[in-house]
Order: structure tokens, then C-alpha cells, then sequence
């Protein structure tokens, strides 16, 4: 990606980027001007804190390997020097990650501490999540001005809060379905920058050529599949669930999935059925695709010529629109959480506090890290990693995205089995083995099933 270029799809300034982050957070006249790990040592120090009362501890963190756990590593030291509490980590692949942690959490085990966690919902319906409010309250634990949520993105505020109110998880990372362009391919064809999806669809089979597929997305039959597609049928006017009940054989959701298929099926690589988010991005980078939409935090890698062949000529926009309406990508924060049963929830509770701190944003967002915090996103040492057209078009997403469907689905006990439902029938119509109807149909009545127990 060209550095300092304006926004593909949203032609802006550094005057409006910075008007948008005040509209995500909070406003920008204070930002601190610390220089990573000595300043950051400083930060903390005046927090009204006593962070070394729980010396001697050891907590266990575990968490799958992410832009987020390769941020925070480096930075344990810190901590361990900071509070004198020793960190044990355990990352590892996300596919792997995800599917051991609940039948650990189900076991009653006391470890890990401290865990990423993605099906709220799930866990707190289990009891396997520790509420958090009383934590924050704790004038011993917590320093209200020096932690200074106002920083936080609106997303992040709002994400973590259950329907009573309770937090149960903090937030650590925000992201939004991002499209990424690669300009050469585009300009090679004459093509600008879809903004509809049906001008992505006539972009993507333009650019299509025998070494290159025109557009890459997820479409494996699994739920971790899942968020392009939910993008589409937000945008759409769907939803994934309401009202308890699976909602994604609506008229709105079909249309959205058809077009996805019609995107992959006709434009997209050759075995998409397959594909999984690092399908994709590794076709990005390698060049085996004119466009890809998935995590804004893809970015970092995209940016790096090290990582792949396209960093040059790599772009990033908004996510596509339905004619007279405007986009809603899915969005999400990886969130941490404590282990009910842990024996160290408060050494727990403030290492979150200093892993989300604005001193540790600051640098793990100097790493290339989508923090939760707005001073991190308008730092220079983000916007030289991640890049500031992708920060750029990666807020924008976040703006528009719509924090309540994604909660809706996200949070709900039955995530799990309903997302699978969900992407089996994406799978199906991408394959071509039914029409978006009849696999919509068949997906929300295995759904539904499954919320009925």
C-alpha cells in the first residue's frame, strides 16, 4: 500500500480522520505524547494503584495466535517487572484454540487466568465467565482517571455490556469487515472501486483472469466462516438473529447470500468452497486475487512487503453497500475474560487493566494492534504500521457497523451451532448445490432446532 494515500472509497484528509476518531471515542486534545516502555513505565506509576500487591502470583493466559497475543508477548516482562506477577501463556491456532477452551471451562478447570474469549454468550449462560463490575468499582484495583474509559472506542464501550449491564469481558482488539483491493489489477481492466455489491460483482468477474480470481472471501461449512458473509446480510437489512429465533431465511438475508455466491461462484479462486480466512489473506498477499474482503486486521500483513507481493499496490475501502442503503460490514472486539474458577482473579483483573491500559495500547498498537483506544489509533506509531488508509477505511467500517446485530448473534448461548447452520447453507449456495432459498430455509431450521434444545 502506497503510504499516505486518501481513502479508496472515501476520499479524506488527515483533518477527517481525525474527526472520525473523535466521533468513534472521545475527543483528541490530550493525547499523550509517551515514548513506549519508559514512558509507559511512568504512566503507570501515576496510577493510583498499588500494583505490586499481589507480587508472587503466577496467572495463566491463554489465547489463540492472533495480532493480539503477538503484541501483548513481548510486553509481559513489563508486566511481570510493573506488578511482580508472573504470566504463563499458552497460543494457539485459532480453529485449535476455540474448540478445546469450552470443554476445558465445562471441566471446572482453574486455569487459564485470563483467556480470549468470542462466545460471550455461551459463557455466561455456563457460568464459566467472572462478572467485572465489582472489579472496576474496586478503588484498590482500579483507577477510574488513569484507566479513563472515555478513550475507549463507542464499540468497545458498548460491546461488553450484557443485558442487566454486568460486564463480564474486556475488550482488546476491534475489527470490521474490510475490502482490500489490489490497484494494479483493477487499473489493468479500468475498473474504480465498487461501492455497491452489485458493482463488485461486475468488478470482480472483469478482473478475473486465469492466474487470478477476481474476489476471495470465506466460505468454509463452519462457523468461523461466518463474518463477510453476516456483512452481506447486514447490509442487507437482515439480521442473524431476533427475537430468539434465527432470522436469516428472511427475504433480506437471502438476497445477500445469493449475491455472495454469485460473487464466489462466479469470480471467485477455484476451491473457495474450502477457504478460511487465511486462504484468503494468503491469496491476497501472493497476488492470486484482484480483491478480498475480511478482518481490517489483515492489514498489518498486507502492509509488509516481507509478508507478500502486493504491499505496493495493495488498497483498502470501505465494505460494500445495496443500492440506497448504506453498508453495515459485521464487526467484532476479541475480548479477554476471567476464569470463574481461577484462584487469582484480581492479579487477573489488573492485568487486563494494564494490557488495555492507554500506556500498553500505545505500544502494542506501534506493532500494528487495532486497539480498543482512540489516543492508539491516531498515534503515529499506528498509523505507520497499520497503515493510515487502511486505519482510515477500518474506522469507517467500525462506524458503520451495527453493534447490536453483532452482539445478537455473537452473544447469544447457541452462537456456535447456529453459525454452523448458518455457513453450511453459505456453502451450499457458493458450491451451487442449492439456491440461497432453499439452503436459507434448510440452515434456519437446523438453527432453530438447536436454540430449542
Amino acid at each position: 500500500m502506497a503510504q499516505g494515500e486518501n481513502s479508496l472509497s472515501h476520499p479524506a484528509s488527515r483533518r477527517s480522520f481525525i474527526k472520525g476518531l473523535a466521533a468513534a471515542g472521545a475527543g483528541l486534545t490530550a493525547l499523550p505524547r509517551w515514548s513506549f516502555a519508559e514512558d509507559s513505565a511512568a504512566a503507570n506509576a501515576n496510577a493510583a494503584i498499588d500494583w505490586k500487591q499481589f507480587a508472587g502470583q503466577t496467572i495463566a493466559l491463554s489465547g489463540a495466535i492472533h495480532p493480539w497475543s503477538n503484541a501483548i508477548a513481548p510486553l509481559l516482562p513489563e508486566f511481570t517487572i510493573l506488578t511482580g506477577i508472573n504470566v504463563t501463556v499458552d497460543f494457539q491456532l485459532e480453529t485449535t484454540y476455540l474448540g478445546a477452551l469450552p470443554i476445558r471451562l465445562a471441566r471446572g478447570s482453574s486455569t487459564p487466568d485470563v483467556f480470549m474469549f468470542t462466545t460471550y454468550g455461551q459463557g455466561i449462560s455456563n457460568g464459566w465467565l467472572e462478572p467485572l463490575n465489582g472489579y472496576y468499582s474496586m478503588k484498590s484495583l482500579t483507577d477510574p482517571a488513569w484507566y479513563d474509559e472515555s478513550d475507549l472506542l463507542k464499540t468497545a464501550r458498548a460491546f461488553p455490556l450484557w443485558s442487566d449491564g454486568e460486564r463480564y469481558a474486556v475488550p482488546i482488539t476491534s475489527e470490521a469487515m474490510t475490502l482490500f483491493i489490489n490497484r494494479d489489477a483493477l487499473a489493468a481492466r479500468d475498473q474504480p472501486v465498487p461501492q455497491t455489491f452489485d458493482e463488485l460483482l461486475v468488478t470482480a468477474k472483469a478482473v478475473k483472469t486465469n492466474a487470478m480470481s477476481g474476489i476471495a472471501m470465506r466460505a468454509q461449512a463452519g462457523g468461523n466462516s461466518s463474518p463477510p458473509a453476516m456483512g452481506f446480510v447486514f447490509s442487507y437489512g437482515g439480521a442473524m438473529v431476533e427475537h430468539n429465533r434465527v432470522a436469516f431465511a428472511s427475504p433480506e438475508a437471502i438476497a445477500a447470500v445469493e449475491i455472495y455466491g454469485q460473487l464466489l461462484s462466479q469470480a471467485g479462486p477455484a476451491g473457495v468452497g474450502s477457504y478460511e480466512w487465511y486462504h484468503v489473506l494468503d491469496d491476497f498477499l501472493q497476488g492470486r486475487t484482484a480483491m478480498a474482503i475480511d478482518s481490517s486486521n489483515f492489514a498489518t500483513d498486507i502492509s509488509n512487503p516481507a509478508k507478500g507481493r502486493v504491499a505496493k499496490q495493495a488498497g483498502f475501502a470501505t465494505f460494500p453497500h445495496l443500492a440506497g442503503r448504506g453498508p453495515v460490514p459485521f464487526m467484532s472486539h476479541w475480548q479477554a475474560c476471567i476464569n470463574s474458577k481461577s484462584r487469582n482473579k484480581r492479579a487477573a483483573f489488573l492485568f487486563l487493566l494494564w494490557a488495555t491500559s492507554k500506556a500498553t495500547s500505545l505500544q502494542t498498537a506501534a506493532a500494528g494492534l487495532a486497539t480498543t483506544r482512540v489516543s492508539a489509533w491516531s498515534s503515529e506509531g499506528f498509523k505507520k504500521a497499520f497503515g493510515p488508509q487502511a486505519a482510515e477505511a477500518a474506522l469507517t467500517n467500525l462506524q458503520n457497523a451495527d453493534v447490536d446485530r453483532a452482539k445478537a448473534i455473537l452473544f447469544h448461548p447457541q452462537s456456535r451451532p447456529i453459525l454452523d447452520a448458518f455457513m453450511i447453507g453459505v456453502n451450499e449456495v457458493v458450491n451451487g448445490a442449492k439456491s440461497a432459498k432453499d439452503a436459507m430455509t434448510g440452515a434456519a431450521e437446523r438453527a432453530n432446532a438447536a436454540i430449542r434444545g
